[in-house]
């Protein structure tokens, strides 16, 4: 038998080469076939980023407009040229779908209300109330006015459907809203109901010492009637 008398750096050498070459060989028919997958991933990658960073700075711009805009109404409502300031803050409501669009809405409110524009006010908070996509705690705000608004004309229905969610335990506005709903009870000849909403506020450890002190001055006139 012969033997062999290969230098082994030489066969190492060309186990190499060959391994090189099936390897090419797979990236070559790996690239036939995903190449074009790879490029379109890799551009729909750096065209999302491109677009996020311009999307960014775009709202970044314009959270900045609003937010000059928000003060230029303001400072014209100070002013006394609530004309402006109305128009301005329509302006921001419809054009900012961010904070200051929802803030103008109900500060626009409060300006038709200072300026005896009752039913165009009505007709924003209701619009507050009813908008699902609006910050819950400015709904919440808009309850409130709307509530306060039409406690001493309004159904007892309408004002309970604006104060019951308002009437729970985690609630900031609960102790308001538990007031008014007895305030209206008041109204509608329940007094009954008005003394135990009061009492639930007096018997709270949560709630302010001057509140409870108010609270027990209504039950006790309540309870001499």
């Amino acid at each position: 038998m012969k033997k062999n008398n290969a230098d082994p750096e030489i066969e190492a050498a060309f186990f190499r080469e060959v391994e090189e070459s099936v390897k090419n060989d797979r990236l070559k028919q790996l690239w036939d076939k995903y190449g074009l997958a790879i490029i379109v991933g890799v551009a729909l990658i750096l065209t999302a980023t491109v677009s996020f960073e311009s999307f960014r700075a775009w709202r970044d711009k314009k959270m900045s407009e609003m937010s000059n805009a928000y003060a230029v109404a303001l400072a014209l409502q100070n002013q006394g040229k609530y004309e402006e300031s109305a128009k301005l803050l329509g302006m921001i409501s419809e054009e900012s779908s961010g904070i200051y669009g929802d803030i103008a809405e109900l500060q626009l409110a409060n300006l038709y209300l200072s300026e005896g524009k009752n039913e165009e006010a009505v007709n924003i908070l209701k619009k507050i109330v009813q908008d699902k996509k609006m910050r819950p705690e400015l709904r919440d705000v808009a309850r409130v006015k709307l509530a306060s608004y039409l406690l001493d004309t309004a159904p007892a229905e309408e004002v309970k459907a604006l104060l019951v969610p308002l009437n729970q335990p985690d609630n900031e506005w609960n102790v308001i809203a538990k007031e008014m709903l007895a305030m209206l009870a008041i109204r509608e000849g329940n007094e009954v109901e008005a003394i135990a909403l009061y009492q639930e506020i007096a018997d709270a450890s949560s709630v302010d010492d001057y509140v409870k002190t108010r609270a027990r001055d209504m039950i006790s006139v309540l309870e001499q009637n």
